[in-house]
């Protein structure tokens, strides 16, 4: 039997990125290196977020395997020059969960999955000879800036620097609204960029109370906007005024948008 044809799926996965990087093989993908492939990384995992908010169970599987398609090739890449393979890759990572969850493979114990978060931390900071170090190091700057943020609050939050409920979320959004009012009044762009940063990372703070994610949430308002803008644009362009048009005014593209909006209400 040819390994192509082989039943156990990963192995014939391996075989086929094998034979694609190997001589007489595919030259896009003999031509690929870590770095080349890093906006492939991104965007598979981009797609696979697409996949599972629309639902479909086979579009999911099928981005899945997408994504899956990186690591695969990333350790055969590393093989070629020994650095490391695919095994050794989910050997590390079956180690490192083993390490790193004692509650379940050790006599430690974790009740809920905040207990669970905090230990995780702890352990990893230990591990990585951190433990020494500020309990925000490690938060990836290469995050986009909602996703960091939330992450850093959240680690924050796990050794007590956090508001008890929501309330004090709200009085501190009003407090950077006046903060930003006051430095647009100052008329320093420095001010105003600074204050704004401090209320968009309030934002993602009452996001993380609220227990919402804020990238996606963010990422569903884009589409909604997107939706809702070209229902708008369809609606005025089927009369006698065209977006863009030089006599169109806010008014007249606040009403289609309005007329849109209750449209799409329930």
């Amino acid at each position: 039997m040819s390994s192509l044809d082989h039943p156990d799926g990963l192995t014939r996965l391996r075989y086929i990125v094998h034979r694609l990087r190997a001589p007489g093989g595919c030259p896009w993908d003999r031509e690929q290196t870590h770095e080349s492939l890093i906006p492939h990384v991104l965007e598979e995992a981009y797609e696979v977020v697409d996949a599972i908010k629309s639902g479909d169970p086979a579009l999911i599987c099928e981005e899945l395997g997408d994504l899956l398609l990186q690591p695969v090739l990333h350790a055969e890449i590393a093989s070629e020059t020994g650095t490391f393979d695919i095994d050794r890759m989910a050997h590390g990572l079956s180690e490192k969960l083993i390490r790193r969850h004692p509650h379940v493979f050790g006599e430690a114990s974790a009740d809920n999955s905040e207990a669970v978060l905090t230990q995780w931390d702890a352990i990893k900071r230990q591990e990585k000879g951190t433990h020494k170090e500020g309990h925000l190091h490690g938060v990836g700057a290469g995050l986009p800036a909602l996703m960091r943020a939330q992450k850093l609050q959240k680690k924050a939050a796990r050794v007590g620097f956090d508001w008890p409920d929501v309330a004090p979320v709200f009085g501190k959004l009003r407090e950077e609204v006046a903060e930003l009012e006051e430095a647009l009044a100052q008329g320093s762009p420095k001010a105003v960029e600074e204050e704004l940063g401090d209320l968009l990372f309030s934002v993602v703070n009452l996001a993380r109370k609220l227990g919402v994610e804020s990238e996606p949430a963010l990422a569903a308002a884009n589409e909604k906007f997107v939706q809702r803008f070209h229902a708008m644009e369809e609606r005025l362009n089927a009369g006698e005024r065209r977006l863009g048009d030089p006599g169109l005014s806010l008014e007249e593209m606040d009403a289609a948008w309005d007329a849109v909006k209750k449209a799409a209400r329930p």
